[in-house]
């Protein structure tokens, strides 16, 4: 199965939205939360190119956001991506 990294805050709605439809395809993931380690916020900003949480990376690759995820899910590419 593939390695999910997610990067996420506590109070993030679309962090729980993307969460949940991992977590409703049975993926494990690693969650990163950005308010218990502040200093990977950089990390993050540097892989994904952007400020705003989630970031979701599938094996390294990055998938984007929330919204990023659901359409990747619409069109059907998440499946391919997490059985790699």
């Amino acid at each position: 199965m593939a390695k999910v990294e997610i990067y996420t805050t506590l109070l993030c709605g679309y962090c729980y939205r993307a969460k949940k439809l991992l977590e409703q395809k049975g993926v494990a993931f690693t969650e990163i939360d950005l308010m218990a380690e502040p200093g990977r916020r950089t990390e993050m900003m540097q892989r994904a190119g952007r400020t705003s949480v989630p970031q979701i990376f599938i094996d390294g690759r990055h998938i984007g956001g929330c919204d990023d995820l659901y359409a990747l899910e619409a069109r059907g590419g998440l499946d391919p991506l997490l059985a790699a």
